[in-house]
């Protein structure tokens, strides 16, 4: 797979989210931003209402977050957890990894760049991180450069 081909990769739970946030957007988001346009006309004078202008921005802002999703959306390419070999840390699979270099075990799930939060434990899978430890199997050890240095991980589970 190139890295072109995986830009688009999302779990299935990342495309329900993907879906749920371009409606909301649509929705709520963008009848919230009515409200302030018409809100703010009532001010009077357009040339001078700052409130108007900033209405005005955030719509754009909107608008352009909303077509960014959409495009997001029509290049997804769901990729599911059980396509991959039984015991290997593959896309959309949950593992956990022990660092060895802290002792610190962590729980992480390999998605798509656009699903990734470190702070949930989503990796995404164009992080070097990520990278070594794709298809690997349960107690594989891996080593990754870092601007830190060098680290080394063990899958302990996968999940």
């Amino acid at each position: 797979m190139t890295s072109d081909e995986s830009n688009g990769q999302i779990t299935p739970e990342g495309l329900v989210a993907l879906k749920a946030e371009i409606a909301e957007l649509e929705t709520t988001g963008r009848r919230a931003i009515a409200k302030r346009i018409l809100a703010a006309r009532e001010l009077g004078d357009l040339k001078e209402n700052a409130e108007y202008h900033i209405a005005k921005e955030d719509q754009s802002h909107l608008e352009t977050r909303i077509k960014r999703l959409r495009q997001r959306l029509r290049e997804a390419v769901v990729v599911e957890a059980g396509g991959a070999a039984e015991g290997k840390f593959a896309f959309g699979r949950t593992a956990d990894v022990l660092d060895e270099n802290t002792g610190e075990v962590q729980r992480w799930t390999i998605v798509g760049s656009t699903e990734a939060d470190r702070a949930q434990g989503k990796l995404s899978s164009e992080s070097p991180i990520a990278k070594a430890l794709l298809n690997q199997p349960q107690g594989a050890l891996v080593q990754v450069q870092t601007p830190g240095g060098t680290r080394r991980f063990r899958i302990q589970n996968v999940i």
